[in-house]
Formats: C-alpha cells, sequence, structure tokens
C-alpha cells in the first residue's frame, strides 16, 4: 500500500473519528456518517488522480461523500499546520526504515566481502602515497564501522522522529480536549510532540536536516572507497577491480584496450547526488522565519531517501562485481617500502636504537634502493649493514655500530604476513585482531537489524489496529 499524504489524511480521520466518538468529541448520529463518507474518499484514491496531498482539497472530497457539511465536526481542534506536520514525520519515518534496511544490506555485503578476505595483503595509503601494509579484511572494517555510526545516528534519530505533532492545532494548542496520547498510538508514534510550537513550526525543518547530514555522511564514506578503487584503474595491473559484463564496464569507442569501469563511475555520481541533494535539503531551511514551509517539502525530502537508496543499491552490486587479486596485491606492496618503518620499530624494540636514529637508517636505505632499482625482497643485507655503520656513527658517536639485527630479521622486517602478525595493539591489522572485529561488528549489525524490524513491526501494528477499529464502526 502506498503510504502518501493522502493515505496518512486517511488514518489521521480515522484515529480521529474513532477517538473523538469515544471522548464524546463527535456527534453519535456522525460517526457512522463520517466513517463511511471517509471510506468512499479513500476507495476513490485507487484512481492517482484523486490522491490530494493537502487538507484543503481531502476535506471537499469528504464533504461530497458524506452529503453535509456536519461531517467536518471531525476537524475540531485540528489544522492542516498539524495534519501536515503529522503526515510529514510519518512519511520520514518510512523513508528511515527503507534507508536503514538499505544500509544494513550493504554493511553485510562489506563484511562478507572481508571474512573472504582476511589474507589479501594490501598496501594502505596516506596522504595518497603507499604508507604501510594491512589487509583488505582491516581496510574494509574501517569503512564498515564508518557505516556502522551511521546505523547508529539513523538509530539514535528514530525516538527524535517518532512523536506525533497532532493535537498541536495551528502553533499554540486548543480548546479542546483532544486525546493526543491515543492519537500518538494510533498512527504508530511513541508519544506526542511536547511543544505545540515545536509540532507544527520546529521540529519538521530541523529533522529532516538531522536525516539529511545522516545520508550525506553514508554517501561520503561510500565515495571515499569508490575513489580508493578507481585509482587502481589508472595501473597496468590492478589488484581489485570489476569483472567484466552485466553493466559493469563498457569499451572504448576508440581505444580496444580500454574497459572504463562504469558503474564505479555511476555509483559515485550516485554519491555526489545525495549530498547535492542533502545540501539542498540545510540550504531551503536556512535563513527563514519559523512557520515557512520552505524546509517541509515532501517531494524534496523523499527524493533524497531514495537518492540514497538507490546509491547503496548500486554499492552493493560494486561489491557483488569486485575481482580480487590476493597475488598481486602482495606484489604491490613489495613493488615499494611501505614495510620499512618496521626497521625502526624493531631496531628500537629488539636492541634499544632511538626510533629517529633507526628511522634514518631506513630512510637511507630506501633512498638507496630507488637510486638503484632494488626492491624490498632483494635489497642487500651488506647494504643495510653499511648504512646502519654510517647512520649511527654520525649521529650517536661512540655507540656500537655493528648492526645488532640478523639477516633473517631484516628480512622478516620486510615481510608484510609477519609485520602484521606482530601487530599487538587492539584494533590493529592483526589477523586475529581483525577475526575478533569481524565477529564484533557481525553481531552489531544483527542486533541493528532485530531493531528495524521490530520498529516496523510496531508502527504496523499500530496501523492494523486502527484499520481494525475503524472497520467495525462501518459494518
Amino acid at each position: 500500500m502506498l503510504r502518501d499524504e493522502f493515505y496518512w489524511l486517511g488514518q489521521i480521520n480515522k484515529a480521529t473519528i474513532l477517538i473523538n466518538k469515544e471522548i464524546g468529541l463527535l456527534k453519535p448520529d456522525l460517526v457512522l456518517t463520517s466513517a463511511r463518507a471517509l471510506s468512499e474518499v479513500l476507495d476513490s484514491g485507487k484512481d492517482p488522480a484523486n490522491r490530494v496531498k493537502r487538507v484543503i482539497d481531502f476535506e471537499p472530497k469528504l464533504i461530497a461523500a458524506a452529503k453535509t457539511a456536519e461531517v467536518t465536526e471531525i476537524h475540531v481542534g485540528r489544522s492542516s499546520q498539524d495534519m501536515h506536520s503529522t503526515f510529514r514525520a510519518a512519511i520520514m519515518r518510512d523513508n528511515l526504515f527503507a534507508v536503514m534496511q538499505a544500509l544494513e544490506s550493504t554493511i553485510e555485503k562489506l563484511i562478507a566481502l572481508a571474512e573472504h578476505n582476511q589474507d589479501t595483503y594490501m598496501p594502505s595509503y596516506t596522504n595518497g602515497v603507499a604508507a604501510q601494509p594491512t589487509t583488505f579484511a582491516h581496510y574494509l572494517l574501517g569503512f564498515i564501522e564508518g557505516l556502522l555510526r551511521d546505523r547508529s545516528r539513523l538509530q539514535e534519530f528514530y525516538p527524535r522522529l517518532n512523536r506525533c505533532p497532532m493535537g498541536a492545532c495551528v502553533l499554540n494548542g486548543t480548546g479542546w480536549p483532544l486525546d493526543r496520547n491515543a492519537m500518538a498510538r494510533y498512527l504508530g508514534f511513541d508519544s506526542p510532540v511536547r511543544n505545540a510550537f515545536d509540532a507544527t513550526q520546529i521540529c519538521m525543518v530541523d529533522l529532516p536536516v538531522e536525516f539529511a547530514q545522516i545520508q550525506s555522511s553514508i554517501a561520503l564514506h561510500l565515495g571515499e572507497m569508490i575513489a580508493d578503487i578507481m585509482t587502481q584503474y589508472a595501473q597496468p595491473r590492478p589488484w581489485i577491480l570489476l569483472s567484466e559484463g552485466n553493466g559493469n564496464t563498457y569499451v572504448s569507442s576508440a581505444m580496444p584496450q580500454k574497459r572504463n569501469p562504469g558503474l564505479l563511475i555511476s555509483c559515485r555520481g550516485n554519491a555526489s547526488d545525495v549530498v547535492g541533494e542533502a545540501d539542498a535539503v540545510i540550504t531551503r531551511a536556512h535563513n527563514v522565519p519559523s512557520g515557512m514551509i520552505d524546509g517541509k517539502s515532501v517531494k524534496i525530502h523523499t527524493a533524497l531517501a531514495e537518492a540514497t537508496e538507490k546509491l547503496l543499491a548500486r554499492f552493493n552490486k560494486i561489491i557483488d562485481a569486485l575481482v580480487v587479486n590476493k597475488v598481486r596485491a602482495l606484489e604491490e606492496i613489495n613493488l615499494d617500502w611501505t614495510c620499512s618503518q618496521e626497521i625502526a620499530d624493531r631496531l628500537m624494540r629488539e636492541y634499544g636504537l632511538p626510533f629517529r636514529v633507526g628511522h634514518h637508517v631506513a630512510s637511507g636505505m630506501v633512498s638507496y634502493a630507488r637510486a638503484n632499482g632494488i626492491l624490498p625482497l632483494t635489497f642487500p643485507y651488506d647494504e643495510m649493514t653499511r648504512l646502519y655503520a654510517e647512520v649511527v656513527s654520525k649521529e650517536m658517536p661512540g655507540f656500537d655500530t655493528t648492526c645488532p639485527m640478523s639477516e633473517a630479521e631484516f628480512k622478516a622486517c620486510l615481510d608484510p604476513c609477519e609485520i602484521l602478525k606482530n601487530r599487538r595493539t587492539s584494533g590493529s591489522a592483526n589477523p586475529t585482531e581483525v577475526k575478533h572485529m569481524l565477529d564484533e561488528v557481525s553481531k552489531e549489525l544483527n542486533e541493528f537489524k532485530e531493531k528495524t524490524v521490530q520498529l516496523r513491526t510496531n508502527v504496523d501494528q499500530a496501523l492494523q489496529q486502527l484499520d481494525s477499529d475503524f472497520n467495525i464502526l462501518t459494518k
């Protein structure tokens, strides 16, 4: 069922008839008349042309169906202000559920990808330059943690959003003794918005901005990962790329060798769309007096949520299409000196050499290697000992210039697998620690998935109860 503005105006009217009947605000002889008239209007909504979006357009249909203006007795204590604020909140709530579940799907796929790549060794980068060895799993866990924070933000946002504006009337309440709590329950909200001015003038401006900011954060995380993968396509031998065909890549019209990563490019565009549309939400709400509708557009807010869902769905296709060459990834590490810090670390940890001095030893090795076309795995041990003696004699006069590190230790310092095995801090790329983190994020994700299902169920059950109670009136 399409839960648009027309649907929610119907639900608000159903709840109003039921509640006002119970508390004596609706004349007994109008209960059946108003219920049947409302049912007729809602039935007419099967034709999209009849699905009006404003109270001012909905009410004439109700009067025509009831054949009497007395049916407007159900409007006591209400205004288009609180009714529109209510359907805006309800529609945003549905959008929130959709984004929650789409994000959970992406995180789940990333966790599965990480689990399959715990032994994929790769270089990590700082300032765009190869920095240290890591594993693809550890790299992915960084993005997973960021996206789980986004999911946590959505969870924290929910109780602020899930409060009902009905009963605020225009902006300062009403003289009619409405049951705001019963209205909130019937519509699946946790409680009414406490302050009537906030309900119609403030919350439906800042809540969409908060939701937009979270969606922008999701797009920023995914865009960053897309950019990382895209850099591989500048290399003649990438270690990670998209499988060809199925819309993942396309061939250049002029250059036969090219396989352009169309899916990555399109998804990056989707991420930019989300950031741009989120900025539009913020801009429309900015510097506007309270009471204006600039920042309250259901159309714009829903379009942003749909753009976020589209981004996540397309990113899932990227995950499914990734081809990871573990051998080539390890080779990528060994083509550069990403393991050189380990030399300085081990000289200090095992032999007491000050880190900066050890750093200069390693830096000298790198300069010599690059000048002479030597790769890490083929660097001569004798050359390392010569450089050690040269640096130590210059920077630590009187200190023994004999390199205390054996050739076997030296080679282990340049082995990314050994380096990561020796990582000891929590959160490191140590294989055991990575496995622990995968277990933790999997548990956290499952808890979020259960919460999403429960929250949706709570809302659906409330609406089902509303429909059931209303249907009794019309029998």
